[in-house]
């Protein structure tokens, strides 16, 4: 079995989780988010905690076990602490300005970059060249900075652009005569 699929998720007070035949609930502080149950996985709650096994003794169904345990585990996370992912602008000039659910970059384009934030997502700016993105579901957190990124990655040579917070650009050596 799988080492992730064995342990079992602790359900916090306030947070309600409710298992259908085809749908996985969590409600609590920070929303509510739903999942899509997979019949390879066999999930019993007893006790506040979320137990997960296999529904046979297929390697697809092992696997299956572990990835929803932890998808349940990022959803019980997301509706009590949240996400979130810090972006860095570098580059002269360049700068972002959050205006509700709008996001307005200025990053060496002839025009303005303006991004709508979808529900359930909202991003701050600290300063002008920090951004914020928050939110209860992990993969769209992480989704969104991932298309704010897009906009301007960083470049090789002088490192301008947007990156992660916690992002390693490895500077190249420019052409030598």
């Amino acid at each position: 079995m799988s080492r992730v699929g064995k342990m079992p998720v602790a359900v916090p007070q306030g947070v309600d989780v409710q298992i259908k035949e085809d749908q996985i609930s969590v409600k609590g502080t920070g929303g509510a988010l739903s999942l899509t149950q997979n019949s390879l996985v066999k999930i019993t709650s007893e006790g506040g905690k979320l137990s997960f096994a296999p529904a046979n003794d297929s390697r697809e169904a092992n696997a299956m076990s572990g990835t929803m345990r932890q998808l349940v585990n990022n959803m019980v996370q997301g509706v009590t602490k949240g996400f979130e992912k810090k972006l860095t602008l570098i580059g002269v000039g360049y700068k972002a300005q959050a205006q509700g659910t709008k996001l307005n970059l200025t990053v060496g384009y002839s025009h303005p970059v303006n991004m709508e934030m979808p529900a359930g997502i909202t991003v701050a700016t600290a300063t002008p060249t920090e951004i914020v993105v928050k939110g209860a579901d992990r993969q769209r957190v992480g989704q969104i900075a991932a298309e704010i990124r897009a906009v301007r990655p960083p470049e090789p040579y002088k490192g301008k652009g947007i990156r992660y917070a916690d992002e390693k650009i490895t500077i190249k050596e420019t052409k030598k005569k």
